[in-house]
Parts: C-alpha cells; sequence; structure tokens
C-alpha cells in the first residue's frame, strides 16, 4: 500500500525553527514571504518516494526537516546509494532547470517535512528574486562538489575505514550546521552502509565497532556522536 504523504495546513516560513544558515530558503524577510507562497508543506513517513529515476521533473522538493536517501539504478537492475540529504538541500534541482527527467530516487529514511514547489512556480521565483538565483546556484555547486567527493572517495580511497569516516564526517557535518557538537540520525542499516562505501556488511560492522573502540564515535540507537573529528578526517585524507 502506497505511503500517501500528510498536507500540512499553511505556516510562516519566517517562524519555522529548522530553518538555519546555508539553507536554501535563508532569504531576507521580503523574499521569504514570496518563497512561503509558492510551496505547499507535506509530511512523508519514512520509506515514502518523493521521486523516481528518469521520471519528469515537474517540481522541486525542499527538506524541511528529515534524511532522504538518494540513489540511482544500473541497467543490470543493480541499486547504488549516492547520498544523504538533509534539511535545507533542494531535490531536482538540476533536472527542473535543464528541463531534463529525475537523475536519481530520493526516498524518505525518517519522518520528513517537504516543501514541494511546481516548476513553473520555482523558475518563475528564481527569475525574479536574484538572492534565490544565487543560492539555486551554490545548491548546484554543491550537488556538483558532493558528487565529486563521493566519487574520490570510493575510487581513491585505499581503506573501507577511510570512506566510512569520510562519510560518517559529511552527514554529521551536513546534520549539525552551526552546533558545537557533531551528531547526527543514521536511520541506515549496516547493508545500506556498506552500499554507500563499496564494502560487505560485514565489514562495515567490524569498521563501525572498532570506531567505537578506539573512541572515534559513540553510537546509541540510531544517533552518531562524532568524539574525535581530526582522527576520522586523518582516516579519511
Amino acid at each position: 500500500m502506497p505511503m500517501l504523504p500528510k498536507i500540512v495546513p499553511p505556516s510562516d516560513c519566517s517562524l519555522c525553527q529548522h530553518r538555519f544558515p546555508g539553507m536554501f530558503c535563508d532569504f531576507s524577510p521580503k523574499n521569504l514571504a514570496d518563497f512561503n507562497t509558492v510551496g505547499r508543506l507535506f509530511s512523508f513517513p519514512a520509506g515514502a518516494i518523493l521521486m523516481r529515476e528518469e521520471d519528469p521533473a515537474n517540481q522541486v522538493f525542499v527538506i524541511c526537516r528529515g534524511q532522504v536517501k538518494l540513489s540511482c539504478v544500473s541497467k543490470e537492475g543493480r541499486t547504488l546509494n549516492l547520498k544523504i540529504a538533509v534539511s535545507g538541500e533542494v531535490l531536482g534541482l538540476s533536472a527542473v532547470i535543464s528541463g531534463s527527467p529525475f537523475e536519481v530516487t530520493a526516498e524518505t529514511m525518517a519522518p520528513t517535512d517537504v516543501s514541494l514547489i511546481p516548476r513553473d512556480d520555482f523558475l518563475a521565483f528564481i527569475r525574479s528574486h536574484g538572492e534565490a538565483s544565487l543560492h539555486a546556484a551554490h545548491s548546484l555547486a554543491a550537488e556538483y562538489k558532493s558528487a565529486l567527493s563521493g566519487a574520490r572517495s570510493l575510487a581513491l580511497s585505499g581503506s573501507v575505514a577511510g570512506r566510512v569516516a569520510r562519510l560518517l564526517l559529511d552527514w554529521g557535518n551536513a546534520a549539525s550546521s552551526d552546533r558545537h557538537e557533531t551528531w547526527f540520525n543514521m536511520d541506515l542499516t549496516h547493508e545500506d552502509l556498506a552500499d554507500f562505501a563499496g564494502a560487505t556488511r560485514e565489514t562495515i560492522t567490524r569498521t563501525l565497532g572498532r570506531f567505537q573502540k578506539d573512541k572515534l564515535i559513540q553510537i546509541r540507537g540510531v544517533t552518531v556522536h562524532i568524539l574525535l573529528p581530526q582522527k576520522l578526517a586523518d582516516l579519511a585524507a
């Protein structure tokens, strides 16, 4: 049975407690008020599909709260996990701007609030708001940088530990924003994490266990605390 979203009553983006510097919607008050009128907020349960690879790009998805797994499928039917998108990111941006189909499938990993903006409304908004155009350019640049970082990590990192360390750091930095502590909720199975790191589930389990034993990280339930980020960075280098 499909997982249907819940329509959230209209809200004032300026009062959003999840908005922070660096998010796509971090606009000036006037631009934020205009942005508030073009999207419609939905609340999705975990496991909901926001968009599918090769579907027409008829809208963008601004993540207000939650985590979304992005993946693609090869011609042989093998699924490749690409990244975890978090609050403040815009999904479908490059496809909507270029007029091409969605490049990836997006699946919520936890209850997630998303603002859906129809393609024509979104393009009209960024055309008429220079600040929004700049934010869109920054988002596209971040997408490129993330893709390059992921490819470099898989191709050049000589160890599974280095690749896992890089993933944990990237997710921690993205989720922590301006907090002094670096922690995030990892709603992934070890098998999912193995797909991201190009390793086996057993190797991932051993690697995470070693990281905890060495007090590089602390895992409580789904929450991962990064205790020694510089040590992880050294492994990832």
